[in-house]
């Protein structure tokens, strides 16, 4: 059975999707024979690399906000990652395009590889404070999860697997996909935002149990990041 997951590796709910819903495949019986492919998906196209700004100010200039208000939604999505087993260093974080690191995501699906390239995205922008978007550190991601060093420069230095992130993020506009994480369980379950491990649980079970064509929503949304820094 699959799980298709879209995600973007600057969104703070999609680093706890992705724990819930590990946790959760861990009790489901049959985990084995699940299939978990993760898409690309980007909030902010138009973001540029910002180095010496931090998340506060950047945050609180797109919503037009205080760096106060700014700082006090931070600490309430750090206390979230921190319930799901995660720290988050937002004083680290680094603002910059997404769109190279979903490159290399979608280099590291050609080898099995797209669940290690995500967690390690994530664990570098969110906890270590890394520049996502810089090729020399998604080298270093890239030997730490098994790739060549070699094929991940070349890939980075072109165009490659570009195609399969503009792919992705159009499926997403298919399925009226508007948040992230978004999961879809055998192209029947759709679950929004960042669930309680029991929701995913119990769409795994109910998708296990019955194959039906139609997609059905299985819950009601949860904490999701939008385009535009609705987050």
């Amino acid at each position: 059975m699959k799980v298709d997951i879209w995600s973007d590796v600057m969104c703070p709910f999609c680093y706890i999707g992705k724990r819930n819903f590990e946790n959760a495949l861990v009790r489901f019986e049959n985990n084995k024979d699940i299939k978990v492919v993760w898409h690309s998906f980007q909030l902010d196209p138009n973001m540029e690399y910002q180095p010496g700004k931090d998340v506060y100010s950047y945050l609180a200039e797109r919503k037009g906000q205080s760096i106060e208000w700014s700082k006090q939604m931070h600490v309430q999505v750090t206390q979230m990652a921190k319930d799901a087993g995660l720290e988050y260093n937002f004083d680290k974080a680094v603002i910059n395009n997404s769109y190279t690191a979903h490159r290399f995501l979608q280099l590291a699906k050609k080898h099995g590889l797209g669940d290690a390239a995500e967690e390690a995205l994530f664990k570098a922008y969110f906890t270590e404070g890394k520049n996502i978007g810089d090729h020399d550190t998604l080298i270093q991601l890239g030997i730490g999860i098994g790739l060549g060093a070699t094929e991940v420069g070349e890939v980075l230095n072109s165009e490659a697997f570009a195609n399969e992130v503009d792919e992705d993020i159009y499926m997403a506009q298919q399925y009226g996909i508007r948040g992230v994480p978004f999961f879809i369980i055998n192209n029947k379950y759709a679950i929004s935002g960042t669930q309680p491990s029991e929701t995913f649980l119990g769409a795994l079970n109910q998708a296990w149990s019955e194959v039906k064509p139609k997609l059905t929503n299985f819950s009601t949304e949860g904490a999701t990041c939008e385009p535009g820094g609705e987050c």
